[in-house]
This record gives C-alpha cells, sequence and structure tokens, in this order.
C-alpha cells in the first residue's frame, strides 16, 4: 500500500522534471527578492504558526494535527504556477518557488514537523526515515525526469556528430529511444498538466478511502469547524504576504523595488499562500499513524487544499478585472 500511496507523487515529480526548462529557472533571477522572501513565507514563517494551531483543543484531534502539518508542507505543484499566469503574474518566478522549496522542504519538512508538531505531542519523530523517503519520492524522480529531458536534448547532436564520423550504426541507435522526448514534452504540456492533476487527485483519494468508516464516525460540525480554520488560515497567509511585501517595498525608497512589481507580487502572494497535498500525504504514510490515524490527518488538509484554490481563483478573477477596468480607463 504504500508503494501503491507514493506512486502517484513519484510519477508527478518525474512529469515535473520532464516539463522543467532550466532557462526559466534562469528568468527568475532577476527577482531573487521577491524569491528569497517567498521561500522564507513558505518553509519558516507557515511552519512557524504549527506551533499555534497545535494549540487548539480538538476532536478528533487528527483534524487539528493534520491542519498543522500543512503548514509544515511545501507550496503546491501546479495550481500556484497556473493561477499566477492567469493573474497576469510572473510564471517564471512562481515556478522557480515552487522547485526549489520543494526540494528544499525535502530538509525543512522534517525538521518543522520534529520542532513544532512532534515536540508538543510528545512524540519522537523518525527524522532520518522521512528524509530518506521524501529524497526517494520527490528529488530522485525529479532528478531523473530533468535528466531524461536533457539527455534528449543532447541526442540529437550526438547522432549528427556519430554520423559525421562515419561510426556504426550501433552507437547511433543506443541515441534514438533518448531523441524527441523534449520536444515531444514541450508540445504537450497540456497533456502533462492533466496527467499531473490526475495524479495529484489520486493521492488523497487513496488514502482517506481507506479511513472511511472512522470519517464517517465524525460529527458533521467538526467537519465545519476544520474546514473554517483552515479557510481562516489560508486568509491570513495572503494578508501576511501582501503586507509584508508591501512593507519591504516601502524600505526601498530610492529606486523601484522588485517586490513593488505587480508580477513579481502576485507571484509570491499566490505560491507563498499555498501549500502542497501529495507530499503531506507522502508524509503521513511514511509515518505510519504516529500522530494518529491517516485518513482522519489527511482529510482537512484535502478540504484545505480545495479552498485554497477556490479563494485565489477568486482573487485572481480580482485582479484580473481590476486590470481590464484600468487598461480600459487608459
Amino acid at each position: 500500500m504504500h508503494m501503491v500511496l507514493c506512486f502517484p507523487t513519484v510519477m508527478d515529480f518525474s512529469c515535473i522534471g520532464l516539463t522543467l526548462r532550466t532557462k526559466e529557472l534562469g528568468a527568475a533571477l532577476q527577482a531573487w527578492p521577491a524569491g528569497l522572501f517567498g521561500l522564507g513565507s513558505i518553509l519558516l514563517f507557515t511552519p512557524f504558526l504549527a506551533q499555534f494551531l497545535v494549540q487548539i483543543q480538538f476532536f478528533p484531534r487528527e483534524f487539528i494535527t493534520g491542519l498543522a502539518m500543512f503548514c509544515c508542507m511545501p507550496t503546491t505543484l501546479s495550481s500556484g504556477v497556473t493561477l499566477t499566469q492567469l493573474a497576469g503574474g510572473n510564471s517564471a518566478l512562481a515556478l522557480a518557488m515552487t522547485v526549489i522549496s520543494n526540494l528544499l522542504g525535502i530538509m525543512f519538512v522534517p525538521l518543522s514537523l520534529a520542532k513544532y508538531i512532534g515536540t508538543g505531542a510528545g512524540v519522537s519523530l523518525p527524522t532520518k526515515e522521512l528524509f530518506r523517503s521524501l529524497v526517494n519520492t520527490l528529488l530522485v524522480p525529479l532528478i531523473l525526469g530533468k535528466v531524461a529531458r536533457e539527455t534528449s536534448k543532447g541526442a540529437q547532436d550526438l547522432i549528427s556528430f556519430l554520423k559525421l564520423l562515419s561510426l556504426g550504426k550501433f552507437l547511433i541507435w543506443t541515441c534514438i529511444p533518448y531523441v524527441g522526448i523534449a520536444e515531444f514534452v514541450d508540445g504537450n504540456r497540456q497533456g502533462f498538466s492533466v496527467l499531473s492533476a490526475v495524479l495529484l487527485s489520486l493521492v488523497p483519494w487513496i488514502q482517506v478511502s481507506r479511513s472511511r468508516s472512522l470519517l464517517l464516525s465524525v460529527k458533521p460540525k467538526a467537519f465545519a469547524i476544520i474546514v473554517t480554520i483552515g479557510v481562516l488560515l489560508h486568509l491570513a497567509l495572503l494578508a501576511f504576504n501582501a503586507t509584508t511585501l508591501q512593507v519591504l517595498s516601502c524600505l526601498k525608497q530610492k529606486e523601484e523595488s522588485v517586490l513593488t512589481r505587480k508580477e513579481y507580487a502576485r507571484a509570491v502572494i499566490l505560491v507563498a499562500s499555498q501549500k502542497t497535498l501529495p507530499v503531506l500525504v507522502a508524509v503521513v504514510e511514511q509515518l505510519g499513524g504516529a500522530l494518529g490515524e491517516s485518513g482522519l490527518l489527511v482529510i482537512p488538509c484535502v478540504a484545505a487544499h480545495i479552498n485554497q484554490i477556490i479563494i485565489d481563483s477568486i482573487l485572481v478573477n480580482w485582479w484580473r478585472q481590476r486590470d481590464q477596468r484600468s487598461t480600459s480607463a487608459k
């Protein structure tokens, strides 16, 4: 079952590696102050909030613990970048923060869980095992996908070079399987996005379905309360990121800061305020019930994940309407 739950996440990070263009990450370098703030918010500030969430007395206890764990996760794998594009934000910056936060999350997530949740619950979490699991689930698939992409780009040049040297057909045929992978992926990016979305939806569905009987025993009032807490948490993150960006931009008075530029600010606000669900499910599975029943830990995070996308979609629509009014006024 562990392999079944990890498979969608592994495949999703493989897709990210296959579709990852190095030049897109390089394009975000000029906005490094905004990106650095976004990473700090994702990996340091929101995990810090987890210690306050676990102080809330709630039944079932797993609901509030799951939401606290959600705070310790990196940003979403695809929705943040997609919403940034729709909002007219800088998608290169959004992609860079997404990839880097998920890679750094391999180190930060185990430490944050141990510090803010494990200590408060009086539980010793298997930090080393969790780190190893995240490396195998996130880092290795992403690297393999990226290597496959870069290898395919060089294979065509290698074949031309081998033909020029009139070398044997065997050497040429060994390169053919790698030819066209990058071109195929770039030509079917929408299809890979759909595949990624399907894989993302499979992860929580499998985990929650395992605890269906326990979920049916939970009172509807508890669901309503934990969903409300999740909504308030996301609104608080949006407000914090937007306000802090505004304050930081005011500190730089002589010249225009990248923090004040609309396309960068929107990317940071959206990406830094979202949390990823598949990584959470992978962590819950690896912990093996150390913090409670797996299904009960995941269900509030599923609701929080859905609500953050709904809320951010409304925000993006408001931004677009405001931009249209501003353009019409000119």
